[in-house]
């Protein structure tokens, strides 16, 4: 089973890295080529999202009253309330970790088997030498050691415009942000997705990333420079594959 998961991955990172280099290829010696703009609900990769939901409200009763029930202002608020509406998402993630651990293992172990007598005979010297050793005789030692350290630094500063694909039941809603900036070769990609609620959203149509649940944040590119960064296909097999 485990050699059938092994040789899966195997193959579709291969399929990955094929689609990756004919991509390139059909780039050309040209910048890589951007995504048009549309739709985002029709991007393959997009599902709804679908949440348990509470009852309905109750009709309104109120209707020749100027006040309408779920109204959070006396005045109409121009910030974003359909699906459609823009919403600017803001990104201000600065994160920082730092992490040492060390581990040690030793472990020895002996094993000594003898059989002079089998079952009140000694039949078994007529078979084997009779040397008077034991019959197994094993001896094992096994020594670990382990040091990870990891300090890693993250800052992430970002405005992305983004869309209502959907309005919940409750009253939530769904954003999709997606930008891609070219800058001569370099590719960069921005993605951003998950659930607002109304109150969240400031004066200004914005909406901080922690205000958000659900959130999915990806920032990444394509180009010269990352395709440096990045191993080629061909190595991430052998890394998956080689057991050592």
């Amino acid at each position: 089973m485990r050699r059938r998961a092994l040789v899966l991955a195997a193959l579709a990172l291969l399929l990955g890295g094929c689609e990756a280099t004919l991509k390139r290829l059909g780039d050309g010696a040209g910048p890589p080529t951007m995504t048009p703009s549309g739709d985002p609900t029709k991007d393959p990769k997009y599902r709804p999202v679908s949440l348990p939901m509470p009852p309905p409200p109750p009709p309104d009763t109120n209707a020749n009253s100027l006040w309408h029930t779920g109204n959070h202002a006396f005045f109409p608020d121009q910030r974003a309330a359909h699906v459609g509406d823009i919403i600017t998402v803001v990104v201000n993630i600065i994160d920082s970790a730092i992490l040492a651990d060390q581990t040690q293992v030793t472990r020895a172990g002996s094993e000594l088997m003898a059989a002079p007598n089998l079952l009140g005979l000694e039949a078994i010297h007529k078979v084997l030498p009779k040397n008077g050793g034991p019959m197994v005789n094993t001896n094992s030692t096994n020594v670990n050691n382990g040091t990870t350290t990891l300090n890693r630094t993250e800052t992430i500063l970002v405005r992305v415009a983004g869309v209502i694909t959907q309005e919940l039941p409750n009253g939530n809603f769904v954003v999709v942000a997606r930008q891609e900036v070219r800058v001569n070769s370099e590719l960069r990609e921005m993605e951003i997705s998950g659930i607002v609620r109304p109150q969240d959203i400031a004066s200004d149509n914005t909406v901080l990333h922690d205000r958000m649940a659900e959130a999915r944040i990806s920032y990444g590119g394509r180009g010269q420079l990352m395709d440096a960064q990045v191993p080629r296909y061909g190595q991430q097999m052998m890394d998956i594959l080689l057991p050592f």
